[in-house]
């Protein structure tokens, strides 16, 4: 390899540290072109902030660059290994280089949950004075871990997980990147295994380039004149779920066929089994909720209607908190659906409608259906002889019927015997039976 050795330099995610907003990756919809944030940063009327989001996914990185771009002192600071004396040392620094130098300074607080309320709110005389400007980092959500003092002073911003598509252009771009990155090396790098290396890091920028990095050094300390990065290269690199999980996705298929059809069988431990080996093997946990978004309805359906109420709100619950904690309601979704009635008659229902419309095209609805708003609607017999259903005692109108004459006996909504919609089996057929005899 030519150029100086990988392991002789500062690590590679410190070197590919973005120096500008347009090299921040994953996180368009906050610094992207024209949105609120990157005007503030370029019009230097940055507020303070509390940036939230999981670990390696340009955090601190942002901050640095919000400071790069404004041209304040960037004082970073850690509530975990700093003390009060030298966060003393930093404000005094601070307030002097404010009023003698005309230098403004961010201050990042590293994991600003670790502080206690009175810590926290040590901060605030010195934001309403303009000393600093407070850029706070938390991986835990602020609205339990900061002070509300604190949160009525910034602007809470959250940072998503970074897609396996930002990771490839990040990778790719450290590949190319000669002052910065690897480009002196020489090294290049078969697609799956940048995918693979991608799929390992999990959302996470700083472990992406972390194991490029050792790929790299791997095929330093090998020697060959023209470095190449396959996926073979990976073995024993990273981990065997991450490596089956990048074969051609067919491994992401089976388990994603496995889990569905736990579900079904009504096997919880199965069920949460393979939702695990997925999450483990680094699948997005958005990916898992719509399913079992969709298999509350397709599967289970009337069987038991909360079955979607709760679906929809593990994926309200993940969004709200995202990782760790939200694989409890991930989970909790999971078993709820393993564990109820199932029926699979919502799907059939809807199919059976749609192949009657293309049979018989667009029938014309029945006049004692139609809406009558005018007088000249009523004269051409709009509602005439339509029953009001409340009108009678069991909540229907016996023999009442509402498809267009062509499909009168047609069933499309067939229920099954299982959970609730056995008794809504039992009252359709009473109706059903009541307009027969009709």
């Amino acid at each position: 390899m030519a150029g100086a050795s990988a392991s002789t330099r500062a690590p590679l995610a410190e070197r590919m540290r973005p120096e500008s907003l347009d090299e921040v990756v994953g996180q368009k919809k906050l610094v992207g072109p024209g949105s609120m944030l990157r005007r503030a940063i370029e019009g230097d009327r940055l507020p303070s902030l509390v940036l939230w989001g999981p670990p390696g996914v340009g955090k601190t990185t942002l901050a640095r660059v919000i400071a790069r771009v404004t041209r304040r002192h960037f004082v970073s600071f850690s509530a975990v290994l700093g003390g009060v004396p030298e966060l003393r040392t930093i404000l005094k620094q601070a307030d002097e280089d404010r009023r003698f130098r005309g230098q403004a300074t961010i201050l990042f607080v590293d994991e600003i949950h670790r502080f206690n309320k009175a810590q926290q709110d040590a901060f605030l005389p010195h934001v309403e004075s303009g000393t600093i400007t407070l850029v706070g980092a938390t991986t835990e959500n602020p609205s339990f871990a900061v002070n509300a003092a604190v949160l009525s002073r910034a602007k809470v911003l959250r940072l998503e997980s970074l897609s396996d598509e930002d990771l490839l252009d990040l990778l790719e771009r450290a590949l190319g990147d000669v002052r910065r990155g690897l480009g002196d090396l020489g090294l290049t790098a078969a697609p799956e295994a940048l995918r693979a290396l991608a799929r390992a890091a999990r959302g996470d920028a700083r472990r992406a380039l972390g194991l490029l990095e050792t790929a790299a050094l791997v095929l330093e300390r090998r020697g060959d004149a023209s470095p190449h990065l396959t996926f073979e290269d990976l073995e024993g690199l990273l981990d065997d779920s991450t490596l089956l999980y990048d074969k051609s996705g067919e491994e992401h298929y089976n388990l994603s066929s496995a889990l569905i059809k736990s579900l079904r069988g009504s096997d919880p431990d199965a069920a949460i089994y393979y939702l695990m080996r997925m999450l483990e093997a680094g699948d997005d946990p958005l990916f898992l909720l719509r399913r079992l978004i969709i298999f509350a309805s397709e599967d289970v359906g009337n069987a038991d209607p909360r079955a979607l109420q709760v679906a929809v709100a593990a994926d309200d619950a993940f969004r709200r908190i995202g990782l760790p904690e939200g694989l409890y309601p991930l989970s909790h979704a999971c078993l709820y659906l393993a564990s109820c009635p199932k029926s699979g008659a919502v799907g059939p229902a809807f199919q059976r409608a749609r192949e009657a419309i293309a049979q018989h095209g667009a029938l014309p609805v029945p006049k004692k259906l139609r809406n009558a708003p005018t007088g000249l609607m009523r004269d051409e017999g709009y509602g005439a002889g339509y029953r009001y259903a409340h009108d009678f005692a069991e909540g229907f109108a016996p023999g009442e019927t509402y498809l267009p004459d062509a499909l009168l006996g047609e069933r499309f909504y067939e229920p099954t015997e299982h959970g609730l919609e056995k008794a809504i089996a039992e009252r359709l057929e009473r109706i059903r039976r009541a307009r027969e005899q009709r």
